[in-house]
C-alpha cells in the first residue's frame, strides 16, 4: 500500500520523465532513512529515491556524486534532484550486489578491480560546495563509542567494570593514534560488497558514498577486504592489502618509505576501529531502528576483532576480553 510520500514521489517522477509511472516497485531500504524504488522514463529503468529531508540531507550525496563522476569514479548518473522534497531520480545500476558474485574463484579479480578504483576516490577531497569533512579524532572516537553504548550497554546490558573501562580507553587511544598518523586522503567510508554493484561485463559501480570524508589511507581498503558480510583467508587478504600498498606507491599516493610492516599495522588497526564501529551500528540498527537482522553479522565482526588483535601483544588483553566475555554473550543471545 502506497503512503503519502510514495504517492508524491510517483507524481514527481511522472513530471520529471513525462511518463506515466505504474505503482513504484520497491527496490530496498538500507541502513538509513532512505527508500529506493524502480521507476521508468519509458525507455529505461531508473531508481527513484525517497530521502525525507527532516531526517536526512541528500545534498552530500549529490555533491559527492558529481565530484566522483568528474574524477572518473563509476557512480550513478543523477537524472533529477529535488532536495527540498527529498526526491531523486538516478541511473539504475541493477540488482546484482558484489556480495552475491563473490566466491573462491571470483574474489581475487573483483577485489583487485575494487581496489583499483580507490586511487580516484582518494583524490576527491572536496566537492563543488567545499572541502570534505575530516575524519578527525572526535568523529573516530564517537564511532568507537557506538560499541560500548549500543553493543555492550543496549544489547548485552553489560556495563564496563573499572578494569574493563581502563582497557577500553587504552584500546581506543591506540586505534585513534594509528588512524591519525596515516596519510589522509579522500575516503568513501562504507566501501564493501553491499555498496558495490556488478554491472555489464562485470564492471563495478559504486553507491552509498554520501558520507565521504578525508581520512586514513587504509580505511576503504580494510572496509572492503575485511568486509563485515563475508570473510576470506587471512593470507589472501594480507596479500591483497600489500599489493594495494604497492599500487598506491606506484601512483604516488603513498611514500615509498612505507614498508610492509608499517602498512600491515596501519591496515590491521584501522580494521579494528571500523569493526568496533560496525558492531555498535549493527546493535543500534536493531534497537533504535527495529532492524534485527543486522545482529547476525555481529559474531563475524567480533571474530575479526579477536583474530586481528591477537597479532599484536599490546592488544592481547583486549582480545582475551572479547573472546571470553563479549563474544559468548553475543552468541548466547543469537
Amino acid at each position: 500500500m502506497e503512503d503519502q510520500r510514495e504517492i508524491a514521489l510517483r507524481a514527481w517522477c511522472e513530471a520529471q520523465t513525462g511518463t506515466t509511472q505504474p505503482q513504484l516497485e520497491v527496490v530496498s531500504g538500507d541502513a538509513s532513512f532512505r527508500r529506493y524504488f524502480r521507476a521508468t522514463d519509458g525507455k529505461r529503468s531508473l531508481i527513484a529515491v525517497d530521502c525525507p529531508p527532516e531526517k536526512e540531507n541528500m545534498q552530500p550525496f549529490v555533491d559527492v556524486a558529481e565530484a566522483y563522476r568528474d574524477a572518473g569514479v563509476t557512480v550513478p548518473e543523477l537524472i533529477a534532484v529535488h532536495p527540498q522534497k527529498g526526491f531523486m531520480l538516478q541511473q539504475d545500476f541493477g540488482e546484482t550486489l558484489l556480495l552475491s558474485k563473490l566466491n573462491a574463484r571470483s574474489m581475487q579479480a573483483f577485489y583487485q578491480q575494487a581496489l583499483a578504483a580507490l586511487p580516484n576516490i582518494m583524490r576527491v577531497t572536496r566537492t563543488a560546495t567545499g572541502n570534505l569533512e575530516h575524519y578527525d579524532a572526535a568523529l573516530l572516537t564517537r564511532e568507537m563509542r557506538l560499541f560500548s553504548e549500543w553493543l555492550l550497554a543496549a544489547h548485552l546490558q553489560q556495563p564496563l567494570e573499572l578494569r574493563e573501562e581502563r582497557l577500553w580507553n587504552e584500546v581506543q587511544q591506540r586505534l585513534l593514534d594509528n588512524a591519525l598518523e596515516q596519510p589522509q586522503v579522500g575516503v568513501h567510508r562504507d566501501y564493501h560488497s553491499r555498496n558495490l554493484m556488478v554491472l555489464a561485463n562485470d564492471e563495478l559501480g559504486i553507491i552509498d558514498f554520501q558520507d565521504a570524508v578525508i581520512g586514513p589511507i587504509t580505511y576503504d581498503a580494510v572496509s572492503l577486504l575485511r568486509d563485515c558480510y563475508v570473510q576470506w583467508s587471512a593470507q589472501d587478504i594480507d596479500t591483497l592489502a600489500q599489493n594495494f600498498r604497492e599500487l598506491l606507491q606506484q601512483q604516488q599516493l603513498l611514500s615509498a618509505a612505507i614498508d610492509v610492516q608499517t602498512w600491515q599495522r596501519w591496515f590491521d588497526l584501522m580494521g579494528m576501529q571500523r569493526h568496533l564501529k560496525a558492531a555498535g551500528i549493527f546493535a543500534r540498527l536493531a534497537y533504535r531502528d527495529g532492524k534485527q537482522g543486522y545482529l547476525q553479522d555481529v559474531p563475524r565482526t567480533l571474530g575479526y576483532l579477536i583474530s586481528i588483535s591477537q597479532r599484536y601483544p599490546e592488544f592481547t588483553e583486549f582480545s582475551d576480553w572479547l573472546a571470553q566475555r563479549v563474544l559468548p554473550e553475543v552468541e548466547r543471545r543469537q
